[in-house]
């Protein structure tokens, strides 16, 4: 039974990669939907664009304890089978909606099935013997990166043949891999390993009070808010902005889109390593910040589509940034309490996609509509400034830990 369990590792991937797919497909049409069914004038579509996204963003913060306890009580395979149906169905609901409130059900119901990945990580834990753990979980980072180099190119190529077609793509490759499942994926989670359904683990609030025990712990969670808020600026306005400023198509977005996964995929899977082993997890923090405020300020000042290409590329280096923060707070924990704190950290995380996109969609609107002065870049400017307050906290707390040396904020 466990080389069996094993052996839908491969099936466990491409879930999680058709999840990311899924999503980056809709990424390139998902604003010219927004603008048709919304309509008014484009800061009015804007503000609701950023909304549709923080809805998504809500609904996986609030959803993620719950899919996972009910992965616990009744095990991994429904879980995921049935959110996979569940997505299935959401992209048609998206692909046939009437009105924007359709929509907005189609991206609650999207959040909802999204949080799936819970149950996708636990079954990951339950086949993986412990040394071949963490090379497992690899699996999560390497869909993440290829699905959305994928899914944005595929998204803006079949947006050349109608906003709705990509939503029907996502469609039928969830529901084709769920039927694919049903077949081949078995349970994970034995019956005497299984527990309860309880209330008490559902608050999502819960995990980040292990985060307060040490005020610059604290700190550094602070700052790792604000450099993540920064990071929504590229998910929330990339399109918006590409759009009014350089006219750039579905194909265009989307080829785009798939260049930031690219090099993103390229900066965490070898570039991470390298800084790592030379620099530290303080100089990675560093480097992460510099880059994340000199690629905003590139980006929001690009006056040409290859001057934002080059910019974006520049700018992906900042990724290696969180992952030094999630080791530098790990490192002031023991082992039975990284779940807990990595789990606080991706709550902080996801709090940011909810809180995100509204505040740089509305900056984007108000300062190319209603502001007297025009700033399309004022979203990267203001992720600029985010950037800028988040080195500031970094360096306050690594200057009250316990053995650590302050960092510089970049200028």
């Amino acid at each position: 039974m466990r080389n069996r369990r094993t052996a839908a590792l491969p099936f466990i991937f491409v879930t999680l990669l058709i999840d990311v797919i899924g999503f980056g497909l809709v990424i390139p049409v998902l604003p010219d939907l927004v603008g048709k069914l919304a309509g008014g004038a484009l800061d009015y579509r804007a503000h609701i664009y950023g909304v549709l996204l923080s809805v998504f963003g809500l609904m996986q913060f609030l959803c993620a304890p719950v899919l996972g306890n009910l992965s616990d009580r009744y095990g991994r395979r429904p879980v995921i089978l049935v959110s996979l149906l569940c997505t299935g169905l959401d992209y048609v609901i998206q692909a046939l909606a009437p009105t924007i409130g359709w929509l907005f059900l189609g991206r609650v119901v999207a959040g909802i099935t999204g949080a799936s990945f819970t149950a996708a990580t636990a079954y990951i834990a339950d086949v993986s013997p412990p040394e071949k753990r963490a090379q497992n979980f690899g699996l999560m980072g390497a869909a993440f990166g290829l699905g959305f180099i994928i899914g944005p190119a595929m998204g803006g190529l079949l947006g050349q043949y109608g906003t709705r077609v990509p939503f029907w793509a996502a469609a039928i490759a969830s529901i084709v891999n769920m039927l694919y499942g049903y077949f081949v994926l078995p349970e994970s989670l034995a019956l005497e390993d299984r527990r309860p359904f309880t209330r008490k683990n559902l608050n999502p609030f819960k995990s980040l009070g292990i985060l307060g025990r040490e005020k610059w712990v604290l700190m550094l969670s602070g700052a790792a808010f604000l450099l993540w808020l920064a990071q929504q600026v590229p998910p929330s306005s990339w399109v918006l902005y590409t759009e009014y400023r350089f006219g750039w198509d579905k194909r265009a977005n989307g080829l785009s889109l798939g260049l930031l996964g690219l090099a993103s995929m390229f900066v965490q899977v070898w570039l991470i390593r390298v800084l790592s082993k030379k620099y530290g997890d303080k100089g990675l923090l560093a480097i992460g910040l510099a880059f994340n405020f000199v690629g905003f300020i590139f980006l929001g000042s690009s006056s040409t589509g290859a001057m934002m290409l080059a910019s974006m590329v520049l700018w992906t280096v900042c990724f290696v940034g969180g992952p030094a923060i999630q080791s530098l707070v790990s490192q002031q924990f023991d082992e039975t309490e990284q779940g807990a704190a990595q789990g606080a950290l991706t709550a902080i995380y996801s709090l940011t996609s909810v809180v995100g996109p509204p505040i740089f969609t509305f900056v984007f609107g108000y300062f190319t509509i209603r502001s007297s002065v025009k700033v399309p870049g004022s979203p990267f400017f203001l992720g600029a400034v985010f950037t800028m307050l988040a080195a500031l906290l970094a360096r306050l707390a690594l200057g009250h830990g316990k053995g650590s040396t302050a960092i510089e904020a970049p200028s």
